[in-house]
C-alpha cells in the first residue's frame, strides 16, 4: 500500500477515536452524571432534617392531654448569602439589624455550608408573609417543625416541657444536633426516647440562591422520619383538674396512688402555671417571670418538697412499735394536755385519756406517741441509743421515706430522716438519748417528706405492708406498661397482721375523730390529720386511703401554713376520694369553702 495512503488511515483513525471519546465523555456528562448539571446550574446538595411528629400523650381515660402544632424553623446557610434587603427582611421576621448580624455571625460559626436555625418558631403570620419574598432572600429556607401544645392547662410539672438540647448533650449524643428540640422536664423527659420518634433525612438540590428545587435522584437517597410513640398516662385529668382548682390561692402538693398498681392518679403543685406558657418564642421570656416569682411556681411541691409530715407520721411509728413488739391495740398511755415524762411537752389537745391504740390514732394523741417512741427506742435487747436508732431508722426507711422511691420522674430527693452522724454532730458522739430526739416520734424534727412519699405510705397501708413503686405511664403505644422496676412488690418491715388496728384508728379519725368534721356519705373512708410544726402558722396536713376495703385510692394533701389538718388538707384530700371514686360531689358546703379559700402567707 502507498506509505502516504497509509498515514491518511492512521491520522484519520486518530481523528475518529479522539471524536468518539469525546462524544462518549459528552453523553456520559450531559445524560449519565448529574453532579456536572447540579455544577453547571450553580446546584448544591444539602441533608435537609426531617423531623418526627413527637408522640402525643394521653390519660388513663384516653382524653388527650399533649399534642403537635406546626411551627416553621427559619435556616440559613451563610455562604449562599448574597446582597439582601436587610432591613425588609428584618421587618418581615420580626429583629433588629443588631439581632440580623448577632444571627448571622453565629450561624457562620457554626458552619458556613451547613444550614443551621437563623429564627425559630416563627409565627403562622411571620411565615405567611416571609414566604411571600423569600426568593428575595439568598440562602434563607424554611424549615418544617412541630411544637408541643397542651390541651388542658393542667398537670404542668408532671406532664414537663421542651427546650432547646444544650451543647452538653449534643457532644455526647450523636441523635442531637444544635437547634433540636429534648425534653426538658417531668414525663416529656424520662419517656424522651419513646416520645422523640426517630429522624429521617431528604437529599436537596438548592440553587445559588438557597431556593431548594427538590428531591435528587427522585429520592432514592431520602429517609423517612419515624413517629414517636403514644403514651397513656396513669393521670385522671379530672381528678388532677378538680384537685388543681382545690389548691387555687394556696401554696402545697396533693399526690394520689392506685394502691393495688402504684399508678400516680394527680400529682398537684400550688401554685402551678399554664403549660402552654413554656412553648414557642415566649419560652424563654415566660420562663423567666416564673423563675423570678417568689411563690416558686416551677417547684415542684408535690414531688421535690421535703414538710414535716407531723401527726401523720404518728402511723407509721405504730406499725414500727407493734413490729418491734413495745405495742398493743390495748395499749394505754396518758396523757395530761401533753407528753407528762417532758414536762407537758410536747403540748397535746383536750381529749379522753388515757387511750388505746385505735382512739390515740383517732384523737391524735402526741403524748402517747411520745411514750411510743420512747418504748421502741428504749429496749433493752440494744446496747446503744446509736444501735435502737438505725433499728427504728431501717423501718422508717422501708416505708419510702428519706430515699428516693425511684418514680419515672426526674429529680426525685430522698426527703429528710435524720442519720446517727446528724445527731452525732449535733449533741456529740454518746450525748443523746430517746428524750433528746422525741419530736421525731410525732414527726417532727428533722423529718421532711414529700406528699407523694406520704401518698405512697398511704398505698403501703392501704395493702398492708406493700407497695408498687409509684410510676405515671400505663401503657407505651399500644403495649401496657410492664417494666419489671414498677410491677414487682416492694415489703415493709412490718408484717401485715400489725396493720389492722391501725386501719381502725384511720377509719374513727374520719369517722369520729379529727378529720369527722369533713366526712361523707357512702365511702368508708381511712386517713389520719397533721399539723405540722414549721416556722410561722403550722402546715395543714392530711393521708388516708378508701375504700376501706378494696382500696382504689390513696392520697396525701399538703397546705402550707393552713393551721390544723381538719382545717384545709383534709376536707380537701376528702373531696378528692369522692370525686375520683363517686364522679360528684356530695359536700357542696365543704367544697365552695375549699374552692373560695385563701391560705396565702406573706412572701418575703
Amino acid at each position: 500500500m502507498n506509505p502516504s495512503g497509509n498515514r491518511k488511515l492512521i491520522i484519520i483513525g486518530i481523528f475518529l477515536v479522539v471524536g468518539l471519546a469525546f462524544l462518549s465523555r459528552l453523553f456520559y456528562i450531559q445524560i449519565i452524571d448529574k453532579s456536572y448539571k447540579l455544577s453547571a446550574e450553580n446546584n448544591f446538595l444539602h441533608h435537609v432534617t426531617q423531623y418526627p411528629s413527637r408522640g402525643m400523650i394521653y390519660d388513663r381515660k384516653g382524653k388527650l392531654l399533649v399534642y403537635n402544632e406546626p411551627i416553621y424553623d427559619l435556616m440559613v446557610t451563610p455562604k449562599l448569602v448574597k446582597v439582601i434587603d436587610t432591613m425588609e427582611f428584618c421587618r418581615l421576621v420580626g429583629i433588629s439589624k443588631e439581632e440580623f448580624d448577632k444571627k448571622l455571625r453565629l450561624a457562620k460559626k457554626y458552619s458556613k455550608d451547613i444550614p443551621s436555625p437563623f429564627e425559630k418558631q416563627l409565627s403562622k403570620e411571620t411565615y405567611g408573609a416571609l414566604m411571600e419574598k423569600l426568593d428575595d432572600f439568598s440562602g434563607f429556607f424554611v424549615q418544617s417543625r412541630t411544637v408541643r401544645r397542651y390541651a388542658e392547662t393542667i398537670a404542668a410539672h408532671l406532664l414537663g416541657d421542651i427546650g432547646d438540647v444544650d451543647s452538653s448533650i449534643t457532644k455526647t449524643n450523636r441523635y442531637y444536633k444544635d437547634g433540636d428540640y429534648i425534653g426538658k422536664s417531668g414525663i416529656e423527659y424520662t419517656y424522651e426516647p419513646e416520645l422523640r420518634g426517630k429522624k429521617g433525612s431528604k437529599l436537596m438540590m438548592v440553587d445559588v440562591r438557597g431556593r431548594q428545587m427538590g428531591s435528587y435522584e427522585n429520592g432514592i437517597y431520602d429517609t423517612l422520619a419515624v413517629k414517636g410513640e403514644n403514651l397513656t398516662a396513669s393521670l385522671d385529668a379530672d381528678l388532677q383538674s378538680y384537685g388543681e382548682a382545690l389548691m387555687q390561692n394556696k401554696i402545697g402538693g396533693i399526690a394520689a396512688i392506685e394502691p393495688s398498681t402504684g399508678e400516680i392518679l394527680a400529682m398537684v403543685s400550688a401554685p402551678s402555671y399554664d403549660p402552654n406558657l413554656l412553648v414557642g418564642r415566649e419560652r424563654a421570656k415566660n420562663y423567666e417571670i416564673l423563675l423570678t416569682d417568689k411563690t416558686r411556681p416551677l417547684y415542684n411541691r408535690a414531688l421535690l418538697s421535703a414538710y414535716p409530715p407531723g401527726s401523720t407520721f404518728k402511723i407509721i411509728m405504730a406499725l414500727i412499735a407493734q413490729q418491734e413488739g413495745v405495742l398493743g391495740p390495748e395499749t394505754r398511755y396518758p396523757c395530761a394536755g401533753g407528753y407528762p415524762p417532758g414536762g407537758g411537752k410536747p403540748a397535746c389537745h383536750h381529749h379522753p385519756s388515757p387511750l388505746d391504740l385505735a382512739l390515740a390514732i383517732s384523737y391524735s394523741c402526741n403524748s402517747y406517741f411520745s411514750y411510743v417512741f420512747k418504748s421502741v427506742m428504749d429496749q433493752k435487747k440494744f446496747t446503744s441509743t446509736e444501735e435502737s436508732f438505725e433499728n427504728w431508722r431501717k423501718h422508717v426507711l422501708s416505708f419510702g421515706y428519706g430515699r428516693k422511691l425511684g418514680v419515672d420522674l426526674p429529680s426525685e430527693l430522698s426527703g429528710g430522716v435524720p442519720t446517727i452522724e446528724h445527731y452525732d454532730k449535733v449533741f456529740g458522739e454518746g450525748h443523746w438519748r430517746s428524750s433528746t430526739i422525741l419530736s421525731l416520734g410525732i414527726g417532727q424534727g428533722e423529718m421532711g417528706a414529700s406528699p407523694l412519699k406520704m401518698a405512697n405510705a398511704m398505698a403501703i397501708v392501704a395493702n398492708h405492708g406493700y407497695y408498687y413503686i409509684p410510676h405515671v405511664i400505663k401503657a407505651i403505644g399500644d403495649k401496657q406498661f410492664q417494666f419489671e422496676k414498677y410491677t414487682t412488690k416492694n415489703y415493709t418491715t412490718v408484717s401485715p397482721e400489725h396493720f389492722f388496728t391501725v386501719i381502725e384508728g384511720m377509719y374513727d379519725a374520719v369517722e369520729s375523730g379529727t378529720a369527722s368534721a369533713s366526712k361523707i356519705k357512702d365511702i368508708e373512708i381511712c386517713g389520719k390529720t397533721g399539723t405540722a410544726e414549721n416556722p410561722g402558722k403550722s402546715h395543714s396536713v392530711f393521708f388516708g386511703f378508701a375504700p376501706k376495703e378494696n382500696p382504689k385510692i390513696a392520697i396525701a394533701v399538703m397546705v402550707e401554713h393552713g393551721g390544723w389538718g381538719a382545717d384545709w388538707a383534709a376536707p380537701i384530700a376528702i373531696l378528692m376520694i369522692e370525686k375520683y371514686l363517686k364522679g360528684n360531689i356530695s359536700r357542696p358546703d365543704i367544697e365552695k369553702r375549699m374552692l373560695d379559700g385563701v391560705v396565702l402567707p406573706a412572701i418575703k
